[in-house]
């Protein structure tokens, strides 16, 4: 019995902490890693992503992000991103909802908009740090079919 209530306390001051770093006026610092790309297109036989995101929460779990990005794709094509989205944290489950825009410019002189709805999971590893793999889809507003990618992707998150 002492088991079951010790699990159930700490469970509910992780919930409880998890809680708090939700609320408006928190700022965010993170980073992710893709490259684990599910399907084919044009671009991606082989991909490598690195992106860097800040952002501030403007109401009790809504947060806007700004996020500048380097993807790597085969041996010859380079991209360089920036853009904005907006995160909506299920603070029940951990589950996040998110969707972005961002401009995506390729050293071979295509430039592209593209939408990117994603869903992740928020993992607590401390009061501050977070674990967030989340899935994506950048769907291409130049080159739906060649250019679009579904993927996944790891981060880590800095709640300040």
């Amino acid at each position: 019995m002492k088991k079951v209530a010790f699990i159930l306390l700490f469970a509910l001051v992780g919930i409880t902490s998890a809680s708090a770093q939700f609320e408006k006026g928190k700022k965010y610092v993170g980073a992710s890693v893709s490259g684990f790309d599910m399907s084919y297109s044009e671009t991606t036989k082989f991909h490598f992503g690195l992106d860097a995101k800040a952002g501030y929460m403007i109401a009790r779990d809504w947060m806007i992000l700004g996020q500048l990005g380097f993807n790597y794709h085969n041996s010859d094509v380079h991209e360089f991103s920036f853009g904005a989205s907006g995160r909506y944290y299920i603070e029940q489950n951990g589950i996040f909802l998110s969707v972005g825009a961002k401009y995506v410019h390729e050293w071979k002189a295509f430039n592209d908009f593209v939408v990117t709805p994603e869903v992740g999971y928020c993992f607590f590893l401390n009061r501050k740090v977070t674990l967030e793999p989340s899935i994506y889809f950048d769907m291409s507003t130049t080159k739906f079919g060649d250019r679009s990618r579904f993927g996944l992707k790891v981060g880590l998150g800095f709640f300040l």
